[in-house]
């Protein structure tokens, strides 16, 4: 069965969309960013829109500018449950975090907390570590690969708003895909593995990730270093030329001989008064 799961964060507020644009709040800051997937019209009038604080506008295929309506700051952080998280402005358009992810930090941090036990976590592709933090709160060990420094630094500067300096995280700047393949080989295992794979990707050395040939490639590693008795297994994937169904069925070939339960559907944001869903990304969970 396809499940939709949709941001539950006071936090943030998907206001409208339309257009090709929506309209968010994050904190005390409303943004208005581009979305490719909002081909329908805007539920709001001009006034509405004229309040954001910030317009991101493209320049070109990979990098745009703001454009500043009010005075935001440099870095703001905002609060999901126990976790402190900080905002920015970046020249992709990005603040540093995708709302929808929030409904995945809170099945982590419950299905870590119900297992009591000790658990080993990796965590791949987790952007600035929302994901490995919610593990780690919840007093899972995580092994946190991201090719992007910048990323790690920023996750380090979460994980210290948050208050979760001694919590065991090892932070890995590495190709994903090398960093599993050495796992393998080393005889390592994991109780849970968390990934947000990009669409194309490059590594520190030029190694290219293209997510219809990679990710199959990476999901069979994974699947060779799991525990003997794993927790779970959480992907999702933005701007992918595949269904849910399509990650189902590869998790599902990944886990076949195990015991367990396969979700998966879609990630969304719920717009504010007509309830109206922003589809955003796809994702697939096995857990036993």
């Amino acid at each position: 069965m396809i499940n939709l799961q949709t941001a539950n964060w006071p936090e943030y507020e998907l206001i409208d969309s339309g257009n090709g644009r929506k309209l968010e709040r994050f904190g005390k800051y409303i943004l208005n960013r581009i979305e490719t997937q909002a081909f329908w019209h805007q539920s709001l009038g001009s006034e509405a829109w004229h309040k954001a604080d910030a317009v991101f506008r493209k320049t070109d295929d990979k990098y745009g500018e703001w454009e500043y309506k009010k005075k935001i700051a440099e870095k703001w952080t905002l609060e999901f449950q126990n976790l402190k998280l900080e905002m920015r402005l970046t020249s992709f358009g990005h603040v540093g975090v995708f709302p929808e992810q929030s409904a995945q930090w809170e099945f982590i941090k419950t299905k870590v907390e119900q297992a009591n036990r000790p658990l080993n976590i990796l965590s791949l592709f987790t952007y600035t570590g929302a994901s490995t933090l919610a593990a780690a709160s919840g007093g899972a060990q995580v092994v946190h690969v991201d090719a992007s420094k910048p990323a790690i630094t920023w996750a380090r500067d979460n994980q210290r708003l948050s208050g979760l300096g001694q919590k065991n995280i090892r932070w890995i700047p590495e190709d994903a895909m090398k960093f599993v393949k050495r796992e393998v080989r080393r005889n390592s295992r994991y109780d849970a593995i968390i990934m947000d794979p990009p669409k194309f990707g490059r590594g520190p050395q030029g190694e290219v990730w293209k997510f219809e040939e990679s990710f199959p490639e990476l999901l069979d590693y994974c699947r060779q270093i799991l525990s003997d008795n794993p927790l779970f297994i959480l992907t999702t994937a933005y701007a992918v030329p595949i269904s849910s169904i399509t990650l189902g069925n590869l998790v599902s070939d990944a886990t076949k001989k195990l015991k367990g339960n396969i979700e998966y559907g879609e990630l969304g944001l719920k717009q504010s008064g007509n309830e109206r869903i922003l589809p955003t990304a796809i994702y697939c969970r096995w857990e036993a």
